[in-house]
């Protein structure tokens, strides 16, 4: 989903989902592929009491399903339940750079789908991966799922915030 607690400009990562032992490990719900990327990066911002504040990455892994994380300044159980919840993130300048045409979900959300003939289809609140493929959720007062493929997004306009989509308006 978006997240309009993000400000522009970071990429939404993950969330502190509780602690993990008595040395101020974090448990980490983790949007890298794979999960555990998420430990790679580092510094984190994390959201604290409706403030963003870098945050080390001091030691991290892959953790049962999850991944957890131990982070400076957090030395024990106490000031790492302070986290739970906190939103990960970050700026989009860390993250490696892409090939030509490939994005990251975070740089679609908001832009104004159209397809090829100009009809408006809203705007994309959000991507997910089905397995098979990821989908494009665009919204303008109803919802439609487009496939996120190279088949169907023909072009990405970010200087005028536009996605063209090879898609039916009825489909």
């Amino acid at each position: 989903m978006p997240n309009p607690s993000i400000p522009d400009g970071l990429v939404f990562i993950g969330r502190i989902s509780g602690p993990f032992g008595v040395q101020g490990w974090v448990k980490v719900f983790s949007h890298t592929r794979p999960r555990e990327a998420i430990i790679g990066y580092s510094p984190w911002l994390v959201k604290i009491g409706g403030d963003w504040r870098e945050v080390k990455v001091e030691d991290g892994r892959a953790q049962a399903k999850g991944v957890v994380a131990k982070l400076t300044g957090y030395d024990n159980r106490d000031q790492a339940g302070g986290l739970i919840g906190a939103e990960i993130a970050l700026k989009l300048s860390q993250l490696p750079p892409l090939k030509q045409g490939e994005y990251y979900w975070a740089q679609l959300v908001g832009l104004e789908v159209i397809n090829l003939a100009g009809e408006k289809f809203g705007k994309v609140s959000h991507l997910f991966d089905t397995g098979a493929n990821d989908v494009m959720v665009v919204r303008n007062g109803n919802e439609r799922w487009l496939p996120a493929t190279g088949k169907v997004i023909r072009e990405v306009d970010f200087e005028s915030g536009l996605i063209r989509v090879d898609w039916d308006a009825d489909f």
